[in-house]
Order: C-alpha cells, then structure tokens, then sequence
C-alpha cells in the first residue's frame, strides 16, 4: 500500500498544481485584459481623431474638385453654346434657301399636273361622247 498512497500523493498534487496554474493563468488574463483596456482606448481615439484629420484635410481638396468641376462644365457652356446657336442658324438658312430655291419647280410641277389633269380629262370626256354618238349611228341588226 505504501506505493498505491506515493501515486495517489505524486498524482493528486499534479492535479493541485495543475488547477492552481489554470486559477494563475485566468487571473493573468483577467490583469491583462485590465491594464491593456486604457491601450485599447487610447487606440479607438487615435484612429477616431485619425479619420477626423483625413476628412478635414481630404475636405477643401473636394471642395476643390467640385469647384473646378463646375467652372469647367460652365466653360464648356459657354464655348459650345455659340457654335450650337451657328449650326442652328446655318441650318435655319440652309432650310430657307432650300425652299427658296424648290418652291419656283414644285410650282411648275403642279401647274403641269393639273394641266395633265386638264387634259386627260377633257380627252376621256371626248371619249365618252364619242362612244356615245356612235351608239346613236349604229341602227341595229335585223336577223
């Protein structure tokens, strides 16, 4: 018995040992996670003021760009607005011209259709009557 009570004494003071090093490694933990929390802090701070500085810097660099964006889009208002206003004259008087010149041939080819008109008429009126008095010539045929 004396070797089965040297175990139970090796071993059970193994397992003491080993809890008391579980309980020392939580209470380290615990210390760390305390004496690093202010760390912590001054880390969120830091990166919170870092972000405020980036958009004060970034802010009138923006600012910039939009400012230069919209004087630029305003110069090419101003630089293409004259030219768009000379197309549309000059499509304006090429459209006048244009009928100007037409006008005189679309006339002449009225007049010569109406005419045509005129004309086909008056021969299919000559026809009709024609037709007519031949019918009134013809005496009929007796069988």
């Amino acid at each position: 018995m004396g070797l089965s009570s040297f175990f139970k004494t090796l071993f059970g003071s193994a397992k003491e040992t080993t809890n008391e090093l579980i309980e020392k490694a939580e209470t380290t933990i615990e210390e760390t996670k305390v004496s690093t929390q202010p760390y912590i802090e001054k880390a969120e701070a830091f990166v919170d003021e870092t972000v405020d500085k980036i958009k004060e810097t970034a802010s009138p660099h923006i600012e910039k760009a939009e400012t230069f964006i919209d004087e630029t889009v305003d110069k090419i208002k101003e630089t293409a607005s004259p030219h768009i206003e000379k197309a549309e004259i000059f499509i304006d008087e090429t459209v006048d011209k244009i009928k100007e010149t037409t006008t005189p041939y679309i006339e002449k080819a009225e007049e010569l259709l109406n005419d045509a008109k005129a004309k086909g008429s008056e021969a299919i009126n000559n026809l009709k009557e024609k037709a007519d008095s031949d019918e009134d010539d013809v005496e009929p045929k007796k069988i």
